[in-house]
């Protein structure tokens, strides 16, 4: 396992030239920093709390409940994005919105 995400950990090891630092001030950006320790992400940790008091990994990915706390947690926090913020909503294309560019 790579632990390939936008994160300190990953880029030190796979992308040197990027900062490891957590933009919250803590001098190395892990795994463990952003799931269980980032004031960044202190208002959504409830959601893995829910399901793990300790925050532990190995817990979470070890039920469907967990899985799918980590699921919302991510989504809600947007821990591991570039950003480190939560993604935009999407819609679905609609073929009413294209542009007629048939020629």
């Amino acid at each position: 396992r790579t632990g390939h995400c936008f994160s300190g950990e990953y880029y030190s090891q796979f992308v040197p030239d990027e900062n490891v630092d957590c933009p919250c001030g803590e001098a190395f950006q892990s795994r463990e920093h952003i799931l269980r320790h980032c004031p960044r992400y202190a208002r959504h940790r409830h959601v893995l709390r829910a399901v793990s008091r300790d925050v532990s990994l190995p817990e979470i990915l070890g039920t469907a409940d967990g899985i799918e706390a980590l699921a919302k947690f991510l989504r809600k926090s947007g821990a591991f994005t570039k950003t480190g913020e939560p993604r935009a909503a999407r819609t679905a294309p609609r073929w009413e919105d294209e542009a007629d560019d048939f020629g």
